[in-house]
Order: structure tokens, then C-alpha cells, then sequence
């Protein structure tokens, strides 16, 4: 009896072992694949929002069709928006999916570091069967800063990284005797073969997660690329562009350039579905499409919380995706790291403050699908680390609603975009070092042509209120009626017929921060307002 009851437990347990090898196969086999195509200084600029927003914006000049057929195979977000408009406390946001004020020092761009203890949904994926592979830029966890590109093992990109300088690369190229489609043809390669070779080193029966982190829509660009490379004419932006840009054709071509670089974005994007295709993959990957935040270099964008800075494209389509829909729900780009996980079978840890946005992915309506999505938080708090006299942040916390924007600056005795040294006493000569160095003079917002002509004509009285509203002190608090301001030019806190409307968003605002535990709201700020390379690599 004793022989025939250990045989039946070493058969159970044989057994045991056999169905856990079956379920993870098939697990392994049902789950999808995720591509996160996501590119550095994006905001919300496609040919598909033209349509959606009407004639007569800047979306008009660009055309998108890789990103338009994949948004129109799935799910248009049409109120998609990052937690900061700033690099690093963006993408920490998202892998940790936090609000970025609780990534500790994630939540800065210079001296940030990577708090290992914080979950991050590519390696909960991988911890869970997935094969995870990124190229070019992402972020911590498993990307060390001192490497290029992050160097680890899931880093693919030794085919190059010239498509990131892609006006740079293609003009190099044509100059050389190539022709423009040979040129870019080169640059779809290194994009085909580095997705090829994370492909390949995938195991045939794993699902995988690839993150495509491109930077050509970071600055710098050629000057003319836009209209040379992409057919994209400046002038067709007359008329088109936001009222916080000044319509003249230094800015006008700046913004065709940028756009360009869109263009070069959603040919890779082509490259990529491709090869999912020619690799039988297509069927069973969900593709997620988005940018860190607004553009930088331009008034509103990079390191501002108004929308032109803060809400960006998003397209999600794929496996149980219902398409062909344009949702206008609320997403924070944090609530991807629950998306990814519920999709991938995995328990969304509970210090994860994002929420999934599968229901509505997989809901038939169109509009506003979940009603509780009726809002988000953003922030900011750090970019350039010498943007102010002892290296000094500008919080911010603000709460964007259908209706309103409404903002909190806590120290609004400090410049927003930077200290104005040497402004003064700047020479025509500067102008080239605003253009091209992001750190002479109210750096937070990058360098770029278009700051550098508003600054170096600030002093012209049709330039000044410009210079003003972009780079001047604001209030402690903001108030944007968006049904009458849509690009939020005209602060209405103060103005008595929004007290009740003010009252309640800021009780709304700081209750969610409090509830949130966000450090801002703590001794006055002092974690933040501590120079970040003189802090603790952990809050304790």
C-alpha cells in the first residue's frame, strides 16, 4: 500500500508539473504581443486629428497615414495627455505607472535615478514568460544612464542609430549622391533590422514587448527638411498656427521642420507593422502609439501644463480591440502600465496608482466610453537642474477637465522656463546659441529657432506680449474657460465669476495630490526642492 500511495503522489505531481508546462505554453501562446511605439518630444500632431479637430489647425500641413490606419483599425484617444511634460519623470510614469511625483527621484530629468524597489511593467512582463526588447530611447529600469542607449541585454540597436538625426542623416546622404528614397530607404533598414533582431533572439513560443524609442522629433533639425524631405510648404501653416505663436515665417518653417520629423516617425511606424506582418505576428500584437509630451523649443510645449505641452497623440489597436472609434475619455499615460499588465495576465501591483484602460478598448462606443474618466493630473517639477539660481524647481500641479484647466504654481515668485540671465546684454550673435544650445538662457524649454526669435525680438513691441506670456511670472493660480480658450491664452482665476469654479478645483486638485501622497504638499517640498544631485539615490 505504502509503494502503490508514494507511486500515485509521483504521478500526481508528474501530472502537476505537465499541466504547468501545457498552461504556460498555451498562456504563453493567447497572450499578445505589445509594440509601444513611443517618440521622444511628440505632442498631439497627426493627419487623424485634423479630421477630428476640423480644418483650420496645424494638423492640416501633415500627413500620417501608417498612424491613421492604425488609429482607425482601432481606438483615436482624442484626450490622451502625459503626467509631466518632460522626459524622464514622463517615462517614469509610465513604467511605474505612478504619478511621477512618487517615483522619487524618477520624477526629474538631471539627477535622476531609478528606484529599483518601484515595480515597472517590462519586467513584470518578462518575470511572467514575456520576451522584452527595446531600441533606442527609453528609460530606467534595466537601462543604465551611462551606457548608450541603455545598453543591456534587451537593448537592440546595433544595426545604428542614425535615424534619430533623420533630417541630418538623409541630407548627409543625399549630399553623397543618394537619391531621397534611397536615403530613407537606408534609414527604414536600420529600423527593420533592429526589430529583426530582437525577433530573432526571441524564443518561439514567447510573446513579446517592444518598446520603439525613436528621438528624431527631439531637436535638432535641418532647416527646410520639412518641405525638401516631406513636401511639407511653411506657408500652408499661415493662418493654422496657435495664437501663443507668433505667424511669421522664421516660425512657420521651424514648425514644418518639426512636422517633418513626425513624417519620419510614421514611416517607421510602416516599417514596423511590415515586419510584424511578414513575421505572421501582426494578427496577434497590440500596437500603442504615443509621444513623451509637446514639442520643445515653442511656447506652451515641452515643460508647460497647458495642453499644447501636455496632451499628445494616442492609438491603441490590435487583438480584442474594437476599431474604428474615436474616444474622447481621459488617459494618463501612466494608466498603460495596468493596460499592459491586464492584457499580459498579470496582477497590477497595488502601489500602482494608474488604471487600465482595457474596458474601453474593448467596449463598441464611441465618445466617452467610461464616465468616470472624466479627468487628469499633471505635473511638473524639474528639467534643466541650472534653469535657476540654486538649481531651484518649478512645481507645478494642474487638473485638466473637459471645461477647464486649472493650475497651481507653488512658487510663483520663481520664472517658469528659467532665469533670464544674460538676456540683457545678449549680442545678435546669440541668437545661434539660443537655436541650438538648450542651456544659455531660460533652458527649461529647450533651444530651438522659434525661441530664439521671439527672445532675440523680445523688445519689439508686436513681439513683446509673446515674450511675456511665454517666458514672464504667472500667478500662484490658472484658470482656463476651454470653451471659450481652447489654447488657454487668457487666465481667468481671479475673474469673481469662477470663484465657485476655482474653489472647486483646487479642492479637487489638492485632495487627489494629498490622497496620492505627493511629496510637493510635504515640509514645504523639500525633496524636491533639494538640488537633486545632492539627495539620497532613495526616499526613505
Amino acid at each position: 500500500m505504502k509503494i502503490k500511495s508514494l507511486m500515485n503522489k509521483i504521478i500526481f505531481f508528474v501530472w502537476l508539473i505537465v499541466m504547468r508546462i501545457f498552461l504556460s505554453s498555451s498562456l504563453a501562446l493567447e497572450r499578445p504581443n505589445i509594440l509601444f511605439a513611443f517618440a521622444d518630444d511628440w505632442g498631439r500632431h497627426a493627419s487623424a486629428y485634423a479630421k477630428t479637430d476640423g480644418e483650420g489647425t496645424e494638423n492640416d500641413a501633415i500627413n500620417t497615414p501608417n498612424f491613421d490606419a492604425l488609429s482607425q483599425a482601432g481606438v483615436l484617444f482624442n484626450n490622451a495627455f502625459v503626467n509631466a511634460p518632460s522626459c524622464t519623470p514622463c517615462r517614469s510614469s509610465i513604467l511605474s505607472g505612478q504619478h511621477f511625483w512618487r517615483t522619487r527621484r524618477g520624477a526629474i530629468l538631471q539627477g535622476a535615478v531609478w528606484d529599483s524597489s518601484i515595480p515597472s511593467w517590462p519586467l513584470l512582463l518578462e518575470q511572467s514568460g514575456y520576451h522584452i526588447g527595446f531600441t533606442w530611447k527609453v528609460w530606467s529600469p534595466g537601462t543604465p544612464r551611462d551606457a548608450p542607449y541603455g545598453g543591456s541585454q534587451n537593448s537592440f540597436h546595433k544595426n545604428g542609430s542614425s535615424f534619430n538625426g533623420f533630417s541630418q542623416t538623409v541630407t548627409k546622404l543625399m549630399s553623397k549622391g543618394k537619391s531621397l528614397i534611397e536615403a530613407k530607404d537606408s534609414l527604414k533598414d536600420q529600423v527593420r533590422s533592429n526589430f529583426r533582431d530582437m525577433l530573432a533572439k526571441k524564443a518561439k513560443r514567447k510573446p513579446f514587448a517592444y518598446w520603439f524609442g525613436p528621438t528624431n522629433v527631439h531637436r535638432k533639425w535641418i532647416k527646410g527638411s520639412g518641405k525638401k524631405l516631406w513636401n511639407i510648404d511653411p506657408d500652408s501653416l499661415k493662418g493654422k498656427l496657435p495664437p501663443f505663436l507668433p505667424d511669421v515665417p522664421e516660425i512657420r518653417q521651424d514648425f514644418a521642420d518639426y512636422l517633418g520629423e513626425v513624417c519620419a516617425f510614421d514611416m517607421a511606424l510602416g516599417v514596423l507593422v511590415s515586419e510584424l506582418k511578414e513575421a505572421g505576428e501582426f494578427d496577434n500584437t497590440l500596437i500603442v502609439i504615443s509621444g513623451d509630451h509637446g514639442p520643445a523649443g515653442f511656447p506652451h510645449g515641452k515643460c508647460n501644463l497647458y495642453d499644447f505641452g501636455t496632451r499628445v497623440a494616442l492609438s491603441v489597436s490590435g487583438p480584442g480591440v474594437k476599431g474604428g472609434r474615436v474616444v474622447d475619455d481621459f488617459v494618463s499615460l501612466p494608466d498603460l502600465a495596468a493596460t499592459f499588465l491586464e492584457i499580459g495576465g498579470v496582477e497590477r501591483p497595488k502601489v500602482m496608482t494608474s488604471k487600465s484602460i482595457w474596458p474601453t478598448l474593448k467596449s463598441d462606443k464611441q465618445g466617452l466610453v467610461d464616465e468616470s474618466r472624466d479627468h487628469v493630473l499633471i505635473g511638473r517639477e524639474r528639467h534643466v537642474a541650472r534653469a535657476r539660481a540654486g538649481e531651484l524647481p518649478y512645481p507645478q500641479r494642474a487638473l485638466r477637465t473637459k471645461d477647464f484647466l486649472f493650475v497651481i504654481n507653488f512658487k510663483p515668485e520663481r520664472y517658469p522656463l528659467g532665469d533670464h540671465y544674460g538676456l540683457d546684454g545678449a549680442k545678435e550673435a546669440d541668437v545661434n546659441q539660443l537655436t541650438n544650445n538648450t542651456f544659455v538662457t531660460i533652458p527649461d524649454e529647450d533651444a530651438g529657432p522659434t525661441k530664439a526669435w521671439i527672445v532675440s525680438n523680445r523688445k519689439d513691441p508686436k513681439v513683446k506680449f509673446f515674450f511675456d506670456h511665454a517666458y514672464g511670472k504667472r500667478p500662484r493660480e490658472e484658470l482656463y474657460d476651454l470653451r471659450k480658450d481652447p489654447h488657454q491664452m487668457t487666465n481667468v482665476a481671479a475673474d469673481l465669476k469662477y470663484k465657485d469654479q476655482v474653489n472647486k478645483l483646487r479642492d479637487q486638485l489638492m485632495g487627489e495630490l494629498s490622497s496620492t501622497n505627493d511629496p510637493r504638499l510635504i515640509d514645504g517640498g523639500k525633496f524636491f526642492e533639494t538640488a537633486p544631485m545632492a539627495g539620497t539615490k532613495k526616499e526613505k
